[in-house]
């Protein structure tokens, strides 16, 4: 019979010893995918946030705690626009829980002129216009959670804004939110005058690199964004994220392999006997050690497969509980499961080493006369 063979026979013998330990493996593995998933989500978000549409640069002040806390001039948007490597910028106001119906929408102000509102299929209604500040139009996601139509009124930050369209973008957190005038958003926020960030699209021919380059040299008060991990990197935010991920899987580690390692020990107290007589009907201490490694292995890896489902269901209901799903969907990613994994593995290593080296070393004569 394999060692494996004999793990789960060990196991079956032990099912509340040997699930209790699972679930405690379970819990701190799905913490983990949790935080993973969300962590990848965030990135996948940042860089929706800064690729709107045709751009391809995201300005927005240095040392921001998160780039919805940016807050630049807006004279800068027509600085940029004149130079030679540029082919046109806009500027955004972002509101965040504004939208009282539901405080997980994003605002966006900008001109009605801008490029990226160019790009919106209108279901029903029509574009931004410059004749009235006080209009909205809102995404074909959001529109169904707040049961609006066009002709109906929003409030936004205590203002009233009349629904005037229903858009279609492709991008998810744009169609589950809403844009209304650049001056409306200023207002509103009480930024008059500034913006939250300015997006870029660069002139044909000019890569992305060369531009980062010349705008940190000219403008050394701007924090220059290309991809979707700069992104997540440059606030405190991302940095927490990761962080506090980085800190749960060590302690994981260190609870998970406690928790398989009291258990084994447990089981080698009083298996002691059995091992006795195995070595004594000739298996060698390599043999013993690997079938107590192997318990601990599988329980393990059990304990894993149970947390990857906690966490990947956990991590979609508690974005939504703290209405967050606007600014982050999290992406369990074959990574992330991988992660997961191989963490559940590396509890089960560590934990059975020291059961194992004791087991191997159980001295048969003694152990029988104990009997």
């Amino acid at each position: 019979m394999t060692a494996l063979a004999q793990a789960l026979t060990s196991i079956r013998h032990r099912p509340g010893r040997a699930f209790l330990t699972a679930l405690g493996t379970a819990l701190g593995i799905g913490t983990i995918v949790a935080l993973l998933a969300v962590s990848a989500g965030a990135t996948q978000t940042a860089g929706q946030f800064i690729h709107l549409g045709r751009s391809e640069l995201g300005l927005f002040q240095k040392d921001a705690a998160d780039p919805t806390t940016s807050v630049l001039p807006e004279s800068l948007i027509t600085r940029l626009r004149r130079q030679p490597w540029v082919s046109d910028t806009m500027g955004l106001q972002l509101l965040v829980n504004k939208v009282p119906a539901d405080p997980a929408a994003i605002v966006f102000g900008a001109k009605p002129n801008s490029f990226e509102l160019e790009r919106m299929v209108f279901t029903s209604g029509h574009a931004l216009t410059t004749a009235n500040p006080n209009q909205i139009v809102i995404g074909d996601e959001l529109a169904p959670q707040l049961h609006a139509h066009v002709g109906d009124v929003l409030s936004v930050g205590h203002r009233h804004l009349r629904v005037v369209g229903i858009y279609h973008l492709g991008v998810t957190e744009q169609d589950s939110g809403a844009f209304v005038p650049l001056s409306t958003a200023q207002a509103i926020s009480g930024h008059l005058g500034e913006v939250t960030s300015i997006v870029v699209k660069l002139a044909p021919g000019t890569r992305s690199s060369t531009a980062q380059r010349l705008i940190k040299q000219r403008y050394p008060g701007l924090l220059v964004i290309g991809d979707a991990d700069e992104a997540l990197r440059a606030g405190a935010n991302g940095e927490l994220i990761a962080n506090v991920t980085n800190v749960i899987v060590v302690l994981a580690l260190l609870i998970g392999a406690i928790g398989v390692m009291n258990t084994m020990l447990m089981s080698v107290v009083e298996r002691r006997s059995e091992f006795a007589l195995r070595s004594a009907v000739g298996w060698s201490g390599t043999q013993i050690a690997g079938l107590v490694l192997t318990e601990g292995l599988v329980v393990s890896i059990l304990g894993a497969a149970i947390g990857i489902v906690i966490g990947s269901i956990g991590a979609i209901l508690l974005v939504h509980a703290l209405g967050a799903a606007a600014f982050v969907s999290p992406n369990v990613t074959g990574w992330v499961l991988g992660r997961a994994l191989l963490i559940g593995i590396l509890i089960g290593v560590l934990g059975g080493i020291y059961p194992a080296w004791r087991a191997a070393h159980v001295s048969p004569a003694r152990a029988l006369a104990q009997q």
